[in-house]
């Protein structure tokens, strides 16, 4: 503050004076010759600066065909509890446990010994009474015609006939008793009633099996097989809705053809179909049960085993697709970037549907040629200016089918 006081004062001497104008015309002279390109570097930027290079699709209805995805379970089709019928001593297993068996194969073998006693002793009570039975039938066909020639009395015509039939009935109950017993010697060979997948054997040979434990195994049928999955009440009433308003359209006769994807992500050969609907509504999940049936001849699906199902057969007619990467987030919901025919953006809000592959369904938002911006999003605002080239979407190079693809028994 000095030096200037004395500056302006007039009062600095001469020579202090020259050297502070020249200092002061060297910092302006800097000045001008670092800014000056700085400046006119900017003012050409703002200058040059153009509309926003953007891509774009436009808008096109077409029938679409569309796929609905569940997470399944495999059930047998016909899952048999394989139970001893009779008491008595589990003498063998004779199949292999977690082996496919045939109908009517041998699974196991109990103690034979005290059945075919039994039957045995009802044979011979079956002959005794048949002798029985004969010397009846022979004394009734001596009385009949004394009885007529009035050589015997009503009476004993009445008790040959009663004895006759007292001794069929006793035949045929002993024949009953026989029958019962060849049942009961039979039920000592328990055999596999369909063809399936064996269980594990849930007695050990050597048991004393009575209905407190008369469970043994399981056979499960492979072929067919149950496909089940669940339909949330809010996806019944939507595809219910777009049903309605027409933004989806049912195969004919609501056939549905199921495709099966495994655990690995491939294919199962073999195509299901829809044939069961439970009307009942469960309220502890919240769902209706679906059945698919497919044929599982080769047994590569098994019972509770977790599947993906597809359901190929819907379309949605007149729909518009975009790229997912062309919809936008905001407080509002979604939106989308529109060009008009000026070339400038302004923001669409827009009803998504499903998604199908990389793009979106549009339900409501976006009409027939309308152009939607897909890339250089970022820097646009409402009205501003683009510059608009067709997008082209990146198709994947082609890569080599991963190993273990192929579906087998041993695993998935």
């Amino acid at each position: 503050m000095t030096l200037l006081h004395e500056l302006f004062s007039g009062h600095v001497p001469a020579p202090y004076l020259r050297r502070f104008w020249r200092n002061c015309l060297a910092s302006l002279a800097c000045l001008v010759i670092i800014a000056g390109p700085g400046c006119e570097k900017q003012k050409t930027t703002d200058a040059g600066r153009g509309a926003a290079e953007v891509t774009v699709v436009t808008a096109t209805p077409k029938d679409t065909p569309v796929t609905f995805e569940y997470i399944a379970q495999v059930q047998s089709s016909r899952q048999v509890n394989i139970q001893a019928r009779v008491n008595g001593f589990l003498e063998k297993r004779v199949y292999t446990e977690g082996s496919i068996v045939k109908e009517g194969q041998t699974l196991f073998l109990m103690d034979q010994k005290p059945f075919k006693a039994q039957l045995d002793q009802a044979m011979a009570a079956l002959a005794e009474q048949q002798a029985a039975l004969e010397v009846a039938r022979k004394n009734l066909g001596r009385v009949k015609p004394l009885a007529a020639a009035n050589a015997l009395s009503q009476k004993e015509l009445d008790d040959a006939t009663g004895q006759f039939q007292t001794a069929s009935a006793a035949v045929a109950q002993a024949k009953a008793v026989v029958e019962q017993a060849a049942l009961n010697l039979s039920y000592t060979v328990i055999k596999s009633p369909v063809d399936g997948i064996t269980s594990y054997a849930q007695q050990a040979d050597g048991t004393y099996l009575n209905p407190g434990n008369s469970q043994l195994t399981t056979v499960a049928v492979l072929s067919p097989s149950y496909v089940n999955f669940s339909l949330s009440e809010n996806d019944r009433l939507r595809y219910h809705t777009e049903v309605t308003k027409g933004l989806l359209r049912q195969p004919e006769g609501e056939n549905y053809v199921a495709e099966i994807v495994l655990s690995n992500g491939s294919v199962f050969p073999h195509r299901g179909e829809v044939t069961f609907l439970n009307p009942m509504f469960n309220p502890q999940t919240g769902t209706f049960l679906i059945r698919v049936t497919v044929d599982n001849p080769e047994g590569w699906l098994v019972p509770n085993e977790f599947v993906r199902i597809h359901l190929k057969g819907a379309l949605r007619p007149n729909a518009i697709l975009i790229p997912q990467r062309a919809v936008q987030q905001s407080a509002k919901g979604h939106f989308v970037w529109v060009v008009d025919k000026e070339n400038k953006v302004e923001p669409r809000p827009v009803m998504l549907g499903d998604a199908y592959e990389n793009d979106w369904f549009v339900n409501e938002g976006i009409s027939a040629g309308d152009q939607v911006v897909v890339d250089g999003t970022l820097t646009l605002h409402p009205g501003a200016s683009v510059k608009a080239t067709p997008y082209v979407e990146k198709t994947k190079a082609p890569e080599a089918a991963p190993s273990g693809t192929t579906p087998s028994k041993s695993g998935k």
